[in-house]
């Protein structure tokens, strides 16, 4: 029987289970167009079903081709309704009734699967034996490891273990407690103030040729007791809050309706596709920003006792010696520079997340536009309000953090004898008239251009997160409010130490984005009119 040119096979109706019916069909060819000759074109192969079915038009978001092998193997995986939906318009032959009809028997053939699968289960040991091999080396799998992760260290020629650096560090993010990742960091930079007081570096002054006398103590850099300390382990904790949030609970509401394991195999590859991204941010972090930096920054000018750089912690060897040694200096820099590299490129790995997330949801969003239903639109907007506090609260966090960074390198220049005292001049100085906190010494200033990256990556992820999700006006003010603060922020950023009274700006700028902290929504968040006329706040 053939219909739209299709070899079309009746639903057999005789109490299969999914596997039981999949298996014929697929050797049949059934929905696949007939052949010049005019008779079938042969049986279905993974990749032909994969490609067939993501070439529908109204499927957006199409089909990994590992779930479609998951189908012709022998276990007891089965299919998600989503699924059900797809393979029945192949079956059908892109005919209504059809589709309909199969769409019946293929969710019947589910339910007969999952029963058996509980059956199994409850049984145990006692109806292993006619399980075959390949089943009870599934059902061992989901009972142990989550179905994501067989589904990513398998592939079709059987299971491999490949190091992937995405999926490692994703890891970081969403497993265990949320409070590890901040906890690891805090007590990081914690051992690293040990270590400051210990070889005696933890609060120094040292007295500049035109005799500016400054503080460099180690525990009086702003770039690490506050960012270590405080505005990471605070970025951490709202990274791995949102990625747990979308991985667990939002995703699978919204794309699989309650089915986890498809869910989680759909960003496991989601995040495997950003693999280049993490290998190149592992470099520039590492590499450049940590082992070149440390050797041309601290290592040279150690080792030769010059270089045009600002004295700070790291080279106060050179110029007190009685303080601490230079080979204690060499390791103490070393250690700092490597935990600080690594921070760093888990703090990237965060805004790479953030952008896998707001893509995901955009592309879950566009493919349920002809799902009008009120309580599916209000779970997507919901979504889409949480994923856009997270991203705001991340990017006020990036912008203190670029702000501290460039504030530390600047002081360094200044007259000031600490940080505290230099801005606190630079106010008093935009009332009087004065402006004899700056010194204007030409040196090397690095950190002026890693914090100009940290301040451009945050920036572009909160840009791209609302082109992608504001975009349809859900909730413009807040959007608006949020857009402000960051705008303000970043004109604080780039103006410090431009002119005297910089702090000023500054000062009005911090004052919101720590409020933004607290109350992302700005006060309150407008929902969208669902039909229902809820709002969330």
């Amino acid at each position: 029987m053939f219909r739209n040119g299709k070899l079309f096979l009746p639903p057999p109706r005789d109490g299969s289970d999914f596997k039981e019916l999949f298996k014929p069909l697929a050797a049949a060819g059934a929905g696949r167009p007939l052949g010049k000759d005019g008779f079938p074109a042969g049986p279905w192969t993974p990749e032909l079903l994969a490609e067939a079915i993501s070439h529908i038009d109204s499927n957006h978001v199409g089909v990994d081709l590992r779930t479609v092998q998951l189908w012709f193997q022998e276990n007891e995986k089965g299919i998600s309704t989503a699924n059900i939906r797809w393979l029945a318009r192949i079956f059908g032959c892109d005919d209504p009734v059809a589709t309909s009809e199969w769409q019946i028997e293929l969710s019947a053939a589910q339910s007969r699967l999952s029963a058996k699968r509980r059956k199994w289960k409850r049984a145990g040991s006692s109806v292993a034996q006619e399980i075959p091999d390949t089943a009870l080396t599934a059902t061992f799998g989901d009972e142990t490891d989550p179905p994501a992760e067989l589904t990513r260290d398998t592939d079709a020629k059987g299971p491999s273990r490949r190091f992937s650096l995405a999926r490692k560090s994703e890891a970081f993010f969403s497993r265990g407690s949320p409070l590890n990742l901040p906890a690891s960091v805090f007590a990081g930079v914690t051992a690293l103030g040990f270590l400051s007081y210990l070889t005696g570096i933890h609060s120094v002054t040292y007295g500049r040729a035109d005799g500016v006398v400054k503080q460099v103590g180690f525990l009086w850099t702003a770039n690490w007791t506050f960012v270590f300390m405080v505005f990471l382990p605070l970025f951490f904790a709202f990274v791995t809050e949102l990625v747990t949030f979308w991985k667990d609970e939002g995703r699978p509401k919204l794309v699989a309706q309650g089915d986890k394991m498809e869910s989680d195999d759909a960003w496991a590859r989601s995040v495997q596709a950003s693999s280049y991204s993490f290998w190149a941010v592992f470099l520039i972090c590492v590499v450049f920003a940590g082992l070149f930096q440390w050797i041309g920054v601290s290592l040279i000018p150690l080792l030769k006792g010059g270089g045009n750089y600002a004295t700070d912690w790291g080279s106060l060897a050179i110029v007190r010696p009685e303080v601490i040694s230079v080979p204690e200096a060499i390791v103490f820099t070393g250690i700092a520079y490597l935990y600080m590299c690594l921070c760093f490129y888990l703090f990237f790995v965060g805004l790479i997340l953030f952008y896998t997330v707001i893509h995901d949801l955009w592309r879950i969003g566009k493919a349920a536009s002809d799902r009008p239903e009120v309580n599916y639109q209000h779970e997507l907007h919901e979504a889409s309000l949480r994923v856009m506090r997270a991203i705001f609260r991340c990017t006020v966090l990036g912008l203190l953090i670029a702000i501290v960074m460039k504030l530390q390198s600047a002081y360094l220049t200044s007259r000031g004898e600490n940080i505290v005292d230099w801005l606190v001049g630079d106010m008093s100085s935009a009332f009087y008239g004065r402006n004899d906190v700056s010194a204007w010494i030409s040196y090397r200033r690095p950190t002026h251009y890693s914090s100009l990256l940290i301040a451009i990556s945050t920036c572009a992820v909160f840009l791209y997160g609302s082109i992608r999700l504001g975009v349809e006006l859900r909730f413009c003010m807040s959007l608006w409010r949020m857009s402000a603060i960051v705008a303000l922020l970043v004109a604080g950023y780039l103006l410090i130490d431009a002119f005297a009274g910089f702090s000023i700006l500054l000062g009005v700028g911090v004052l919101f984005a720590i409020y933004g902290l607290f109350d992302p929504g700005l006060g309150r968040w407008q929902a969208s009119k669902l039909g229902n006329n809820q709002n969330v706040s």
